[in-house]
């Protein structure tokens, strides 16, 4: 385990938030459920004049972020790619794994009887089915402190990192989640990734290639009608690279969209928690995220316009 306080990354403000940034456009506010805490950023991207913030709702706030967090594993993983100190044919045996590293559940892995991957495979299965076996062996591999540098130190985040490998049980003296973080930061990686400087343009292509293959659009993306198992690199008029996480008190969509046509992109991060003591809210919360991929699909097909300076939203 890291030798990082876990508390390191709640007890700082946000690295990578908007504030200063230009509000570009109206945005519509949604209608957020009030039982739900709710941490969201929107930004327009790219090279037009009127990239900026076009929406949040406490950007800042950190909330458990379930897989998202393993958007840091593929970056460290990138970035010693290009670096050439990782190879990405490196085989990884599940015949030397840890006991605790078998997931079945979220992924395909669990279900196939290939034995020996290699660690670019490894990452596609992460990066398409967000596969919590994938992900555990690739933390063996790579070590949690090297992620947790990569996040902080590297990107620069102060609440936003992957704090643990996927486990079927926590207790005490673990973090409640596997992840953390906040909008503000979790769509600024979005951001840099599409600019190419998430880390670097060569590390940056590697993980969007990645991204790109996300099967989950039952969120934020579903609002872009794009092919769940085949949107590379485009579909419907779309470009989509995102990535998504799930449990029973948490859904998240962080993500970049483009449109082929207006050429204008959309990053964006969506998170949300709620009490379990509540029920089941997934329904409430899934209808409120589709609301927000509709604001966000009305935004990147529509030209581009400035707006007033007081439409940042509610916060």
């Amino acid at each position: 385990m890291s030798d990082v306080s876990f508390s390191d990354f709640f007890s700082e403000s946000a690295a990578g938030s908007d504030e200063g940034m230009p509000t570009v456009t109206s945005f519509p506010r949604p209608a957020l459920d009030s039982r739900v805490r709710w941490s969201v950023s929107i930004r327009r991207v790219g090279s037009s004049s009127a990239a900026g913030v076009l929406y949040e709702h406490d950007p800042g706030m950190p909330l458990k972020t379930a897989s998202v967090g393993k958007l840091f594993l593929l970056a460290e993983i990138a970035r010693r790619m290009v670096a050439r100190d990782l190879d990405p044919g490196e085989v990884i045996s599940r015949d030397e794994e840890s006991p605790e590293d078998p997931m079945e559940d979220s992924g395909l892995l669990y279900l196939l009887r290939q034995r020996d991957l290699c660690i670019a495979d490894l990452c596609v299965l992460v990066g398409a089915f967000s596969d919590n076996y994938a992900t555990n062996l690739l933390v063996g591999r790579v070590g949690l402190d090297a992620v947790l540098h990569c996040s902080r130190d590297l990107l620069g985040y102060r609440t936003s990192a992957l704090l643990d490998k996927v486990r079927w049980t926590r207790d005490a003296s673990m973090p409640d989640d596997m992840s953390r973080g906040c909008a503000a930061e979790l769509c600024d990686y979005m951001a840099r990734m599409h600019a190419g400087t998430l880390i670097g343009p060569e590390e940056s292509a590697l993980v969007e290639r990645w991204l790109g293959a996300d099967a989950d659009t039952s969120m934020v993306s579903g609002a872009f009608g794009v092919d769940p198992l085949a949107h590379w690199p485009s579909d419907a008029g779309f470009s989509l690279r995102h990535k998504t996480g799930t449990e029973s008190d948490v859904r998240c969509d962080v993500g970049v969209v483009g449109d082929g046509f207006t050429g204008d992109a959309v990053a964006y991060a969506v998170l949300a928690n709620w009490d379990r003591g509540l029920g089941d809210m997934r329904d409430v919360v899934l209808a409120d995220m589709r609301r927000i991929g509709d604001a966000i699909r009305t935004q990147i097909e529509s030209p581009v316009a400035q707006a007033p300076a007081d439409s940042r939203g509610d916060d």
